[in-house]
């Protein structure tokens, strides 16, 4: 086990734990065999995932002095339950095919509707089966953060931590789909979709929120800790997920090759790459880019223009930049040892991962 890995490694289990544990008690109430694909397309959803989120809430927790509760482990699974609701909906929003090596939520829905040859849309009946088991998602990690066991003190501080990040992470999205929709790839545009996507929820407040658990008050130093440390990471964490979805191994990232650029994501890395585009260049990014049936000939093109104009090096700077800044923002923080260490490889996990 390598150093990096060392943190998620030690949270994971609890987090695959506590949501077996919370799915099960939701086993009633899907009885009916016509729900009971709702509840198998859960676990199914639930099974994988890095589990990020959930190690950057219980570092925060163990910084400000939290010990090994139980009742955290449940809180910090939550967050997982939020990341698959936000994934399943991205996917919809994105017309993804697959999401973690599987089918996104969506096109399973829509197979099954094809399959039994029902009347109506197939496609629509799976972008609304996988809305609405996205929004039941959404529904359970609210149930599972205020059943947690966490104390009422500290849920009760916590709570506008969690009621912002949730705020915070729709904004995100929607920014997301404002940037595609306008079509500008400004790097500006792009930055504030990371930071916001990603920056924010992925890493500033599920550390904010494990932070405020234990020390039942939003102190200054934590701000400082979450803007300075959370922020940083968080956005170098979405520029090596825009990598990986144009230059990441299928086999790894459980995506198809390129898909980022079939949904036309206008990420920083394109930004980046238009920004210093030749005119040959910028037109050959604005014809392929969001292209629905591009082919491994387009993702090749797509991937030159990347290249030649250095954008990926530029990206793999700016993640080293961020990092480095968020490593020295952690070293001045007055919290606990040991967690020092987990967060700062925490930070480089999410930072260099090939998934």
């Amino acid at each position: 086990m390598t150093a990096s890995a060392a943190p998620l490694d030690l949270i994971r289990p609890e987090v695959d734990r506590s949501l077996r544990m919370f799915v099960e008690r939701q086993r009633p109430l899907f009885a009916d065999p016509q729900l009971a694909v709702l509840l198998s397309t859960a676990e199914d959803f639930l099974a994988s995932g890095k589990r990020l989120r959930p190690a950057f809430c219980y570092w925060g927790w163990r910084a400000a002095g939290g010990g090994d509760d139980p009742a955290l482990h449940a809180a910090a699974a939550s967050l997982e339950l939020l990341q698959a609701s936000a994934l399943i909906h991205d996917d919809v929003m994105d017309s993804s095919d697959v999401r973690r090596g599987m089918p996104a939520v969506h096109r399973k829905f829509e197979q099954m509707h094809r399959q039994a040859g029902w009347h109506g849309s197939a496609e629509q009946f799976g972008e609304g089966a996988a809305v609405l088991l996205g929004n039941l998602l959404l529904i359970w990690a609210g149930e599972m953060w205020r059943n947690s066991g966490m104390g009422p003190e500290a849920l009760a501080a916590a709570q506008p931590v969690h009621e912002q990040m949730l705020t915070e992470l729709m904004s995100g999205q929607y920014l997301d789909l404002l940037e595609q929709a306008q079509g500008e790839s400004t790097l500006d545009g792009a930055l504030r979709v990371a930071l916001y996507k990603s920056g924010k929820y992925s890493v500033e407040q599920p550390l904010r929120l494990g932070l405020v658990l234990a020390a039942q008050a939003q102190h200054p130093w934590i701000d400082r800790l979450c803007v300075q440390y959370g922020q940083q990471v968080g956005i170098a964490f979405q520029l090596r997920d825009d990598i990986l979805g144009v230059f990441g191994d299928p086999t790894e990232t459980g995506k198809p090759a390129g898909d980022d650029l079939r949904e036309g994501k206008r990420t920083i890395l394109i930004a980046r790459a238009l920004s210093v585009a030749t005119p040959a260049q910028a037109e050959t990014v604005r014809a392929l880019l969001g292209d629905p049936l591009l082919d491994a000939d387009g993702v090749e093109r797509l991937r030159s223009v990347i290249l030649d104009t250095g954008a990926l090096s530029a990206c793999e700077e700016m993640i080293k930049r961020f990092l480095d800044d968020a490593l020295h923002a952690l070293d001045q923080a007055p919290i606990d040892e040991s967690a020092r260490t987990a967060l700062a490889a925490l930070a480089v996990a999410a930072t260099s991962r090939r998934t």
